[in-house]
């Protein structure tokens, strides 16, 4: 049933008309006079009823969704997803929340973002458009459907200030289908090629590009990445460099310019592809990106690797390759030879959402979520003493180093004990030493899992801190 939403706000007071609002409703939650049974009227009517903009209603029922205390179902409408006491709806058909397993765990796996797209109006319609379209009998074209391409390299146009054609665009099935596909084309110079690599940085990375039949090498990495210094004195050139310059995965940090600028000059001196993982320069916090490397005026072939993972869903299995000079046509060559591993129709509804302006819109959307949930970890860990929160300017996830009193393997234990489930930062390292702490993602729990799994960390982390001091 509709609710009957007593609401007054205040056109005079310096508070924000949306803040307002979603003070209002988030209280009318917790107090019991909204109650999960309830369905808030569409956000026209009530921007008409309390004399504002409907962008000052749509604003507080996206942040009260993105807390947890709200959730939209598209032509439904929006719906109260908590009971008074804070807790989940327990109504039958209601799904699990976003960031628990049916387990009740709150799970801040670090690369999950929030499951928002799939019940965005744009991302449904598109879907309608893809099905209602004759079904092609021949396989989709090897290096992505030409809607798809296009659509990717307008979008990096405008996300990321790169100058790209459709034609410098091949669509893979995610990072993963990738690196193999690199390592494909690579095989081309060197039977066994040679990947050097951050340390610390991305797992699963290593394990693909081993399980492709590459060498990886690591070099340490800082939390800003590798350094120029660092490859000048490499004694064996390796034939290629996986690198994440914009976000240094899972550090945090982003490459000086001055080294990007040293990085290309030593890869074309060289002649050593770079591998650029660009996997969530959507989601900035503080600052604005700094320009991809592929956007670098060089001679050094460069190439970039795209994913929609994090700005949509990993389980949507879609990314794409920015491929240029000889190493793009290897690349090309390659995916001609395999063919593409992405159904036609998830091509052609993804095209549709990107033109259409709807994977903008969600980003837009996504960007305040999150930036709403970074402020909840600055407020709970920041200033804390015995432990630094870092990785914070960008993505979705952030790493706590910890006090040696609080070892990350035992927090990490007790911690999936009292249903929360964290990463060590230990297990992104390969041959270096690894530090202690924690790197926790915030991007698919609600605000309120969010604050209780803080809650579950900080009172075991001050918990063990004493017992150390005993």
């Amino acid at each position: 049933m509709e609710a009957e939403l007593p609401l007054v706000l205040d056109h005079r007071s310096r508070v924000p008309l949306a803040a307002q609002l979603v003070g209002l409703l988030r209280s009318a939650v917790l107090n019991g006079t909204l109650r999960p049974e309830h369905t808030l009227p569409a956000s026209r009517r009530l921007a008409a009823e309390l004399g504002v903009s409907r962008g000052v209603v749509v604003r507080a029922y996206e942040q009260l969704s993105g807390e947890g205390y709200l959730e939209s179902r598209g032509s439904a409408g929006t719906r109260v997803a908590v009971r008074p006491d804070g807790r989940g709806t327990v109504t039958e058909g209601v799904r699990t929340a976003p960031g628990a397993d049916p387990a009740g765990t709150i799970d801040l796996t670090p690369g999950r973002p929030s499951g928002a797209p799939f019940r965005d109006r744009d991302w449904r319609a598109a879907w309608r458009k893809a099905i209602s379209e004759p079904v092609d009998v021949e396989l989709p074209p090897a290096l992505g459907m030409p809607a798809l391409r296009t659509a990717v390299a307008d979008h990096l146009a405008a996300s990321r200030g790169l100058t790209v054609s459709a034609d410098d665009v091949v669509i893979t099935a995610g990072t993963s289908d990738a690196l193999q596909l690199a390592v494909a084309a690579l095989r081309g110079q060197a039977e066994r090629p040679r990947v050097l690599m951050e340390d610390p940085g991305y797992p699963t990375a290593r394990r693909v590009l081993i399980a492709a039949g590459a060498t990886v090498l690591t070099l340490p990495a800082g939390d800003d990445g590798l350094e120029a210094s660092q490859l000048a004195a490499i004694d064996s050139l390796p034939d290629a460099v996986l690198v994440t310059p914009s976000h240094q995965y899972p550090l945090g940090g982003r490459m000086p310019v001055s080294e990007r600028l040293a990085l290309l000059a030593w890869a074309e001196t060289n002649q050593v592809v770079i591998l650029e993982d660009d996997y969530d320069s959507e989601f900035r916090h503080r600052r604005m990106p700094l320009p991809a490397l592929a956007s670098l005026p060089s001679g050094a072939e460069v190439v970039l690797v795209g994913t929609f993972s994090k700005s949509l869903s990993p389980w949507l299995r879609c990314g794409y390759l920015v491929v240029r000079g000889t190493s793009g046509q290897r690349l090309r060559n390659a995916r001609l030879d395999l063919g593409t591993p992405v159904p036609g129709m998830l091509q052609s509804a993804l095209a549709t959402y990107i033109a259409g302006g709807g994977l903008a819109r969600h980003i837009a959307r996504a960007r305040r979520q999150y930036a709403h949930r970074r402020a909840l970890l600055l407020d709970r860990l920041g200033g804390r003493a015995g432990l630094e929160l870092a990785a914070l300017d960008g993505g979705l996830h952030a790493v706590i180093r910890l006090h040696p009193k609080v070892p990350a393997e035992r927090l990490a234990e007790e911690a999936l004990g009292l249903g929360v489930r964290v990463v060590t930062l230990a297990s992104y390292f390969a041959e270096r030493t690894p530090e202690n702490g924690l790197v926790i993602g915030y991007g698919a729990p609600t605000d309120l899992q969010l604050a209780r799994a803080l809650d579950v960390l900080t009172g075991l982390i001050d918990r063990m801190a004493a017992g150390a001091q005993q």
